[in-house]
């Protein structure tokens, strides 16, 4: 052993001494700085969220990225309050608000994707589309250089390369029949309505008819217009469909209701824990005080809707009709944050004029919470109203001292069952595959020219009945790999066969053909027709 190896033997235990030491003693030190650290920040008032973050950034062994892991827990957190308090991240902020707004910019067509292509389905009027001459059964081919058809295409691809700032321009090139080279055109983009109302019509000589998809900022306008119409149309009874309708702004349903009631009446109150009771009341004695009304309600009427419902009810004001809605009744309000991002946190509840809270319990979370339709329909809820019991201690009166009762949701004065006839294994087989939709657009695009002489549903089923549409159809299916079933179309005949003249009646003349020739097969609709005509179902309506 050289001396230069013999000094590395006896010193190496020493340094191996020191490094344990100066270890042992950076180790006291980093501790000793995260517990004055955590003290500090204790001592300090910050929430252990703060703290946590806090000792991350400031002695995690890697470099982390703070924003990314606080975007993540922001949802974790509000899981733990109740299923409507949201966070919203900066990157979705533009869709909700244009979907509440009412309008985005964009070319103005409805499209659906049909075998890897883009099918103009329809032109918005006024549109920037329509100003160009593009027309219903265009294929949209190409956006600015991207090849857009047989490439397996997505709804939100499209949306991405169709919308944009209004005033900016993107080049599309269209494919028609009848010419053998793509159409050129560029776009300037626009203001497009996103419309919340889906259709107004007479149902007959007397009665109008009015769908609202949703309550959005411009919902009471197009409201307004739509039972305008209906009455110089001859409406003096009119039917008002919310299945379906989620809610929305509390505005836009406070002024809707109140177009219903006298002066001075309750349409809703909010209160909670840090909110004062609030009411809202009519400032006025409605436009539409001294008609008939009936409202068609079912599980997926929810929020706004709901608003609407208990207002009409508990003042007597009309026969509420369907299904028990969904029981959401709580107050969100809009907090936004500094990088455009925001949360809506709940702050009050809902509460119908007899004093009802609209929201069900959300005690046991959120799987159980939205699991609750799931157990409505195996509890039989939706085939029988008596499935449904009320304890005495949920009764409350209306105004003319009618019993109500509360507990979550709307319950209805006339139960209508979910309609589960005509429901076959073919029926199912045919649906799954889309198959009603793809045939009602072939047939459309085929036979354009000479649907488009017609300009009601009326005249579309006539047509459609005398050309066989649905032996044409089962033809088509049995080519698609559905083969015809005879006993299924003894079952589902008149289910199908309505709903292809409807498809193909929408892709013409647009909703007023969908829904005067599909309700024909909507049993809530035939009762809130039978209703008008049974005085002991209606209330007084002045």
């Amino acid at each position: 052993m050289d001396n230069k190896t013999r000094r590395i033997v006896i010193w190496m235990p020493v340094f191996l001494a020191v490094a344990i030491i100066a270890g042992v003693f950076l180790g006291a030190k980093l501790q000793s700085r995260l517990q004055l650290s955590a003290r500090t920040t204790q001592a300090n008032g910050a929430n252990k969220v703060s703290l946590i973050m806090s000792l991350i950034e400031g002695n995690y062994v890697d470099t982390v990225d703070s924003k990314k892991i606080v975007e993540a827990a922001i949802p974790e957190i509000l899981k733990q309050l109740d299923p409507h308090t949201v966070y919203i991240p900066a990157k979705d902020m533009q869709e909700v608000s244009e979907e509440m707004s009412g309008n985005f910019s964009g070319i103005g067509v409805q499209f659906s994707i049909q075998n890897d292509t883009i099918m103009v389905i329809d032109v918005i009027s006024g549109g920037p589309s329509q100003k160009l001459g593009i027309r219903a059964g265009d294929r949209i081919v190409k956006v600015n250089d991207s090849i857009m058809a047989g490439v397996k295409v997505t709804n939100e691809k499209v949306l991405k390369k169709l919308r944009g700032d209004k005033g900016s321009k993107v080049n599309v090139s269209i494919a028609r029949k009848g010419f053998p080279e793509l159409i050129p055109y560029e776009i300037k983009r626009g203001e497009i309505p996103l419309t919340s109302v889906d259709v107004s019509y007479m149902i007959d000589s007397k009665t109008g008819y009015i769908k609202v998809g949703r309550f959005a900022e411009k919902t009471y306008e197009e409201f307004m217009s739509g039972v305008d119409q209906l009455e110089k149309s001859g409406a003096d009874q009119i039917i008002i469909d919310l299945r379906g309708n989620p809610g929305g702004y509390l505005g836009a349903v406070i002024k809707m209701v109140s177009e219903f009631l006298d002066k001075g009446e309750l349409v809703v109150y909010t209160e909670g824990r840090t909110q004062p009771k609030r009411s809202f009341n009519t400032e006025k004695k409605g436009s539409y005080f001294g008609k008939k009304v009936v409202v068609l309600v079912d599980e997926y009427s929810a929020s706004a809707s709901e608003i609407f419902a208990g207002a009409i009810q508990d003042n007597d004001r009309g026969t509420i009709i369907g299904r028990r809605t969904f029981g959401k009744g709580l107050v969100q309000e809009q907090i936004p944050f500094y990088d455009g991002s925001a949360i809506r946190l709940t702050v009050a509840r809902y509460y119908t004029p007899a004093g009802r809270c609209i929201q069900k319990s959300y005690k046991k979370g959120l799987e159980d919470y939205y699991g609750d339709l799931n157990r409505r329909y195996a509890h039989g809820e939706f085939e029988q109203k008596d499935s449904i019991q009320y304890s005495d201690t949920l009764k409350y009166y209306t105004r003319m001292k009618r019993v109500v009762y509360g507990g979550g949701g709307i319950m209805p004065d006339l139960f209508v069952a979910a309609d589960t006839t005509g429901f076959s294994p073919y029926y199912l087989k045919i649906t799954q595959k889309g198959l009603v939709y793809q045939y009602a657009f072939d047939y459309s695009d085929k036979y354009r020219n000479e649907l488009g002489k017609m300009k009601t549903g009326k005249e579309f089923e006539t047509y459609l009945l005398q050309h066989k549409i649905l032996s044409s159809f089962t033809d088509f299916a049995t080519k698609k790999g559905i083969a015809t079933d005879t006993k299924g179309l003894a079952i589902s005949g008149k289910i199908i066969e309505a709903q292809l003249m409807a498809y193909i009646s929408r892709n013409i003349i647009g909703e007023v053909g969908f829904y005067s020739v599909i309700s024909k097969l909507d049993p809530t609709l035939k009762e809130a027709l039978k209703a008008f005509d049974k005085k002991e179902m209606l209330v007084q309506s002045n």
